[in-house]
């Protein structure tokens, strides 16, 4: 939001530094971001004077060139070559000279001195389109015969220089929304020091001329519009605005349009309350209508676009169409014309549920729709009428031909908070004298309406829609007060917490800085995503979907069931900059609907679950003199899973191990932990792949964190002291049959000595031509070692004898 410094001095008596009112406005929460400077007219006429023509002689070598001399006030001639049909002797004209920059609608560009056609130029008399004071180019700028030789252009046209004030409004303070509003915290900041009045705007001096001009309004739908006030005026005149009103818009990036439409954003951002100007002539009926439409009624907003409305969309309509949509855009065919003599002026308060909907539902975000959505002030319409009013008549010329419609059958009060000064202390930790307090809350418009020694009873103005509670009144005197004048005190207060374990905020960074050292990226993806990833698979169903009632887009419509397609996004991005290998992760909360789940049960409709998520692709290493290209691998993730695992606590031996295919993964292991899932991982589906355009191999992880949680809460350490006597390892090469799966092998080994054996492991793999081709070769390796005492040959050959012995009665296996 743009802020006008000279604006701002209408309200409040001050000349402090630009530098110094950026301080303070960002001290009292109304932050500055940025600090510019303006000028009604580009450049500030900078390097032109008041010039007066000499002499004039027609050029030597060119029919449409004249040489003149011009005196500038220097005491000497300046000679200028003038390509103008309109300059003669004795004028009085503007003249740029060497070294001035001419700013023209589409560039700029630097006077020189020159040569035209052999004659020597030094400057130009100036066209008014030239320097930005009009857009007329049929010759150059005559003065009025008074103007002073020499005089700076600057100040002949009294351009005005402005500082503009660009601040970072927060939702919550929709009360500084307009030039007023921060004139009112400024002057209540500055009056703890010095007496500052805060200057409003009279409109003391309004009435009513005639009523030949009344217009019947009905609301129709008092839950959408509260409140409805209009006023007519007739016999206007519409046309260009006076310089200071255009000066006031442009330095806030608006463009003047008409006096009219430029009076009504004057009072917008003077106020922060939406007026809309109507032509009266095109009211059919003389009726105005606040009301809603058909569904899908066809409805031309003014700028040009048919737009279909919904049967949720508050109209202002005249008998027989609509002219506005509420709050938000007008209409094409009600608009102000300079045709229009006759203008019927609205100024109302719409409910902010509807107009931020109805905003949203057709992409329009307006000045007037940004301050009703996060609510206006129904208190101030008639006062705005007024002040419009007056305004027009100055500028625009008519008569107020009819009195203030006002429509509002159930007035907002004002509410009502009691404030203790122990809280204010309390909450503050420091004491602020009690009559500081009150000042503030006076300089804030805040009506003390009671006092007793414990506080007071305080009646908050309609357009404080933020203020509803004792902490929030604290908040606006800490605020005015100043945080930077609360002193740091040397005392330190502590509290004892208990933390229930597992702390998960430390656990999520102890695997965080696990994979970051392991050269992992983090991400963070849009918890919103596109609803329709769900229509091709079954894993995630499309009707578990958790839906947004109001999506910003249709890309955005749905709460994630899964990590996956913001990592496949995240990659799909990176491959297309060629940045394809990746090792990422992603803590994620995940959501699901369940519509199974009856009303009169205990259980929950939604449910929400934190995953983790592992991507890997592309190469595994970059290539270089000792080392080769190494492609990522379903292995590698599997390592990374396991290394989470162990990290956790979580005991690999226990994890029961299943293979799985499904419409995500191409082939998957899932790890189970008693009886619970915990981690799925494989090659991520072609299929899925092809939605973002990935051709290389992804593989995805994801891991139940908020499940391991819970498990790893229940997980009992025990100590146990390192062993003194030394471990054996022996190896078997076993001839198999194809379907035997090492975690078989593994089971049955323990199951035949559980008290020696303490880890095994498969180290080679081999199935091929060598070998039947339904037979297969595992290498394994066994750790065998004894608690209490060194283990001899003769017992590590007795165990490794019973486990041949087993593997061939069971696994009808050959020892190679």
């Amino acid at each position: 939001m743009k802020i006008s410094y000279n604006w701002l001095k209408q309200y409040i008596n001050i000349d402090l530094e630009a530098d110094k009112i950026a301080d303070i406005l960002t001290d009292i929460g109304l932050e500055v971001s940025g600090v510019e400077q303006f000028q009604s007219v580009e450049g500030g006429l900078k390097g032109l004077v008041i010039g007066k023509v000499i002499t004039k002689i027609k050029h030597p070598d060119a029919d449409k060139l004249t040489v003149t001399t011009v005196d500038i006030g220097t005491g000497e001639l300046l000679n200028i070559v003038c390509g103008a049909p309109n300059v003669e002797t004795d004028q009085k004209v503007v003249v740029a000279t060497v070294g001035a920059t001419l700013y023209g609608e589409s560039d700029s560009f630097k006077i020189k001195k020159t040569k035209i056609r052999g004659v020597e130029s030094v400057g130009m008399i100036c066209a008014e389109d030239e320097i930005g004071l009009g857009n007329s180019h049929e010759g150059i700028m005559v003065l009025d015969k008074t103007a002073k030789i020499g005089t700076p252009a600057c100040e002949y046209f009294k351009i005005e220089t402005d500082t503009v004030f660009d601040i970072d409004l927060t939702p919550n303070r929709i009360d500084s929304a307009s030039h007023y509003g921060v004139a009112r915290d400024l002057a209540a900041y500055l009056r703890q020091e010095q007496n500052i009045e805060l200057i409003k705007p009279d409109v003391s001096s309004f009435k009513t001329d005639n009523n030949n001009y009344p217009i019947y309004v009905l609301v129709d739908n008092e839950d959408a519009c509260p409140r409805y006030s209009g006023i007519t005026i007739s016999g206007i005149e519409v046309k260009e605005s006076p310089s200071w009103l255009k000066s006031r818009l442009k330095a806030i990036g608006l463009k003047p349009i008409n006096n009219i439409v430029d009076i009504s954003n004057y009072i917008l951002h003077e106020t922060g309350q939406p007026l809309h100007a109507f032509d009266a002539d095109k009211i059919a009926g003389k009726e105005v209508i606040i009301k809603t439409l058909k569904n899908k009624s066809k409805f031309i907003t003014l700028d040009e676009i048919e737009r279909e409305l919904s049967n949720n969309d508050l109209m202002i309509c005249n008998k027989n169409e609509g002219m506005c949509i509420a709050g938000v855009f007008g209409g094409q065919k009600s608009g102000v014309s300079s045709e229009t003599k006759n203008i019927f002026i609205e100024s109302a308060y719409f409910n902010p549920v509807w107009v931020r909907k109805t905003a949203r539902r057709h992409g329009l975000n307006t000045d007037s729709s940004f301050r009703f959505e996060r609510g206006a002030d129904p208190n101030i319409t008639v006062y705005t009428l007024k002040r419009a009013a007056l305004l027009i008549k100055e500028i625009a010329g008519g008569k107020i031909s009819s009195e203030i419609v006002d429509i509002y059958p159930n007035p907002v009060k004002n509410k009502m908070v009691e404030l203790l000064f122990q809280n204010i202390n309390r909450l503050i930790g420091y004491k602020i004298e009690k009559d500081r307090i009150k000042n503030i809350l006076k300089s804030l418009e805040i009506n003390i309406v009671a006092e007793k020694d414990s506080g007071l009873l305080l009646e908050i103005p309609t357009y404080r829609v933020d203020v509803t509670r004792e902490a929030d009144i604290i908040e606006e005197i800490l605020r005015i007060y100043g945080y930077n004048n609360i002193e740091i005190t040397s005392k330190v207060n502590s509290t004892i917490q208990y933390f229930q374990k597992p702390d998960k905020e430390q656990l999520t960074n102890i695997i965080s800085d696990m994979l970051s050292y392991s050269g992992f990226n983090e991400i963070m993806s849009n918890s919103l995503t596109k609803k329709e990833y769900y229509k091709k698979t079954e894993t995630c169903k499309f009707e578990n979907s958790v839906d947004i009632y109001n999506p910003l887009s249709k890309d955005l419509n749905s709460l994630r069931q899964t990590l996956i397609f913001g990592g496949l996004e995240a990659i799909s991005y990176n491959i297309n900059r060629k940045n394809s290998n990746l090792k990422l992760y992603e803590f994620g909360n995940c959501y699901h609907y369940h519509p199974n789940i009856k009303s009169n049960e205990k259980l929950d409709k939604y449910s929400e679950e934190e995953h983790l998520a592992l991507f890997i692709t592309g190469e595994q290493n970059k290539s270089n003199w000792n080392t080769a290209d190494k492609d990522t691998s379903f292995f590698l993730l599997k390592t990374y899973v396991e290394n989470v695992l162990i990290r956790l606590r979580i005991d690999i031996d226990k994890i029961k191990i299943e293979h799985v295919s499904n419409d995500i993964f191409n082939e998957a292991l899932k790890y189970s932990y008693n009886e619970k899932e915990i981690a799925i991982f494989g090659i991520v589906n072609q299929d899925i792949k092809n939605d973002f355009d990935i051709s290389q191999d992804v593989f995805y992880a994801d891991i139940f964190w908020t499940k391991l949680l819970k498990i790893i809460g229940n997980i009992k350490l025990k100590y146990t002291p390192l062993f003194k006597y030394p471990e054996v390892k022996r190896d078997l090469a076993l001839l198999l049959e194809k379907n035997i799966e090492f975690e078989q092998i593994k089971a049955l080994a323990y199951k035949t000595e559980n008290r020696l054996i303490k880890d095994i492991n498969l180290f080679d793999y081999y199935q091929g031509d060598k070998i039947d081709k339904n037979k297969k070769s595992y290498a394994i390796s066994f750790i065998l070692q004894d608690e209490n005492k060194t283990l001899t040959d003769k017992q590590i050959d007795k165990v490794i004898n019973n486990l041949i012995r087993i593997f061939e009665k069971e696994f009808d296996a050959k020892i190679r």
